[in-house]
């Protein structure tokens, strides 16, 4: 029993804090699972791709990627190199740095000559005459790097930011930062057009993000989609089966709380139902006039040209209907290996451009006429360029030193050349690019700021590009 002549003694400062910190941390959890994106659960009532607000106003809306696949040559393509040609067949001139083949020949001139395309006067290779129409719109990074000489390595790095497996590729990062504004397709569609990158669809992978956010892939020239067509004998009896999965999956939440893959799962299987009318659509080019199917050469003699040109066009169709970020990947070609020609240069690079310059430049053409260009994003690149020495006699071996890539369309200022490689193409010498600084340009122009784009995952906030990015100033309006 207390005795009525006693006081308690008053609480200092410590003891009120520690006796309160609960409460706090309590008012502070309510608000962050108020917001799926620090772990809210996903219900059906949330969906994971509801348009977010930007950090600012943004330039662009969506992005269309063009993966070139092993790596094109720069001084066969966007980086002319005079003294390549003046110095071919004669021993290399600079210090050789280890390759991935060691099979190091003589100083190595472009087999193509350069000429310059619009106002700007930008020179372009002749294997991409029809893109050397649309430089006016381009901005040309000559001073690209990468961290990676192996191709693996260099398509995560490329993809994901990061070097290693597992990680969110950027197409994830857009849609965990920005959702779509179209409810019935992926926010992010990667259009195959036969060549998948070493490394796999890790390349197009959600990673730690939840699994909403990974790349769908398309295939061209087939059923787009793997078992998209329902099997029920009426769409009733599917839109059963759907409710009852729903339910009996709510059930089991309710139960263990938030989970990921099953809240994905539901997700996923609920936009799988929706794209049952939208993806038919969207894939129907028939409609189409023929001075569009023309444009983008679906009437093209080489069979791969009309593979890539029905990806452009696509792209552009998946555009109209509000897909966040859309990827398309190289045809196969027969006897060829991608971009990379480690021999035969001249006629893998022949092939290849042949089968993307003519859908390239047509996309550029219709987007810019439809008033899309002014709100998507084009970007244009390989996982590293090519050495100015020989592998071999006809090949190039890979070079992640410095090469090229372009960027087109909203918040880019066109007919730019950026950067600039020595004078045999071999390493970037003025305003150095790497691909964190490229990401965060991306993601700067979506109207996100790259360094609030976080997730919280193994102790830290993980963003896209780490703890590096700066912006490319030069190639912004």
């Amino acid at each position: 029993m207390h005795c009525r002549q006693f006081t308690p003694a008053a609480l200092t400062r410590r003891q009120m804090l520690s006796r309160c910190a609960g409460g706090f941390g309590a008012i502070a959890l309510t608000a962050l699972l108020g917001d799926h994106a620090f772990g809210g659960e996903l219900t059906s009532a949330v969906n994971p791709m509801t348009p977010h607000p930007s950090h600012f106003t943004a330039k662009c809306r969506n992005i269309i990627f063009l993966y070139m696949d092993g790596g094109p040559a720069q001084m066969d393509t966007f980086d002319p190199k005079p003294i390549l040609t003046r110095d071919h067949g004669q021993p290399f001139k600079m210090k050789m740095e280890p390759t991935q083949f060691n099979n190091n020949g003589l100083t190595l001139g472009s087999p193509w000559k350069f000429k310059p395309g619009g106002k700007s006067g930008m020179p372009v290779s002749d294997l991409f005459p029809y893109v050397r129409e649309c430089v006016d719109d381009l901005a040309v990074i000559r001073s690209m790097t990468s961290n990676f000489s192996e191709h693996t390595g260099a398509n995560y790095f490329l993809h994901t930011g990061s070097g290693q497996q597992g990680r969110p590729s950027m197409g994830a990062w857009t849609c965990y930062g920005l959702g779509s504004e179209n409810q019935n397709l992926p926010g992010f569609i990667v259009l195959n057009g036969g060549l998948t990158p070493p490394g796999g669809l890790d390349n197009f992978n959600s990673g730690f993000l939840p699994a909403s956010y990974q790349g769908s892939v398309f295939q061209a020239g087939r059923e787009p989609v793997a078992n998209i067509r329902h099997t029920e004998a009426t769409a009733q009896l599917q839109r059963n089966k759907l409710d009852l999965m729903r339910q009996l999956d709510g059930d089991l939440l309710d139960r263990i709380g938030h989970a990921d893959a099953i809240e994905s799962a539901v997700s996923n299987y609920e936009l799988a139902y929706r794209m049952q009318t939208a993806v038919p659509d969207v894939m129907d080019v028939a409609g189409e006039s023929a001075a569009t199917r023309e444009l983008y050469g679906l009437n093209a003699a080489f069979k791969q040209t009309q593979t890539f040109g029905s990806q452009c066009l696509i792209a552009r169709r998946l555009i109209e209907r509000g897909v966040r970020f859309i990827e398309l990947t190289c045809p196969t070609i027969a006897g060829n290996d991608r971009w990379d020609q480690h021999s035969g240069l001249r006629k893998g690079h022949e092939d290849n451009a042949r089968a993307v310059d003519q859908p390239i430049a047509g996309l550029l053409r219709d987007l810019k006429s439809r008033g899309l260009l002014d709100s998507t994003l084009v970007v244009w690149s390989g996982e590293f360029g090519r050495t100015p020495f020989a592998q071999g006699t006809d090949g190039r071996d890979h070079n992640p030193f410095g090469f090229s890539m372009w960027l087109a369309g909203g918040g880019i200022k066109g007919g730019t050349v950026y950067g600039a490689t020595d004078e045999y193409g071999y390493k970037a010498v003025e305003n150095k690019v790497q691909i964190h600084d490229l990401h965060a340009t991306m993601l700067h122009l979506l109207g996100m700021d790259h360094k609030k784009v976080t997730f919280r995952w193994g102790g830290r906030d993980m963003r896209l590009t780490d703890v590096h990015g700066e912006l490319i100033q030069g190639i912004l309006v």
